[in-house]
This record gives structure tokens, C-alpha cells and sequence, in this order.
């Protein structure tokens, strides 16, 4: 078990289990503290008890996509940055629907290379206030 201090909370939302997984390995082995889940609905009860800094959401998922969960998180938990995430050619036409509702998201394309994710995902997460500042 790792002493260092989490550098943040991510909550990975994405049905496909390898994704969901591999990213949650990626970002635990550089100290975030990261749940996946693999639903919209997962999420929302993943939510109810533990509260993330970032949610990564997949766009296309089962029943509800990733653009009304982040629609849920943004109304409920306004201090969670969402970035959602997409491999699917139909993204550009939910992201155009959520802004003509007044929603904008920033959004990745997939694949997502390791470093690059890391590098983006850091320069979402709020800044962390040193212990030792006076």
C-alpha cells in the first residue's frame, strides 16, 4: 500500500470493463484515488456516498449516455469536473443537442494514450492546498 497522499478523486464511467479498468489502473498507479463504474445508474449510486474531483465519462452508454449523466453531476455535484470521453462517430450530433441546452463539455476522443490522458486529467483537478503554506 502506497503512502504517498492521492493527488484526486476520478470516478471512470465506461461500459466497456477493459477501458473502464485500464484506465482506472493507469491513474491509481500515479496516486489518484479512483472508482469505476460501468452505467450511468453505478455511477449515480457510486455518487450517493463518495464524492470525485473528475468524472470521465464515456458518451455512448446503455440507457442513459454519458452527456445526461454529466448533465446529473453537474446539477447535483457542481464542484466535480466532467470531461467525457468517445470513440463513436454520433458524439458530435449529443454534444450539439447539449449545447443548444446551455451544457459544454470538454471531450477526448478514444483511443486515449496514457500520457496524454494523465497530462489532461492533471491539468483538470483542482489545486491541492499544501499542509505546510502558511
Amino acid at each position: 500500500m502506497s503512502t504517498s497522499p492521492s493527488r484526486g478523486r476520478i470516478l471512470i464511467v465506461d461500459d466497456e470493463v477493459v477501458v473502464a479498468d485500464s484506465l482506472k489502473l493507469i491513474f491509481s498507479s500515479q496516486h489518484y484515488d479512483v472508482r469505476a463504474a460501468y452505467s450511468a445508474e453505478a455511477a449515480i449510486e457510486v455518487l450517493s456516498e463518495w464524492r470525485p474531483d473528475l468524472a470521465m465519462l464515456d458518451v455512448m452508454l446503455p440507457k442513459m449516455n454519458g452527456i445526461e449523466l454529466a448533465g446529473i453531476i453537474q446539477s447535483n455535484y457542481p464542484s466535480c469536473r466532467v470531461l467525457l470521453i468517445s470513440g463513436h462517430p454520433g458524439t458530435a450530433e449529443l454534444l450539439n443537442e447539449a449545447k443548444s441546452h446551455g451544457l459544454a463539455y470538454d471531450i477526448l476522443a478514444k483511443p486515449l494514450h496514457p500520457t496524454f490522458i494523465l497530462d489532461t486529467v492533471s491539468g483538470l483537478m483542482p489545486a491541492k492546498k499544501n499542509p505546510f503554506d502558511a
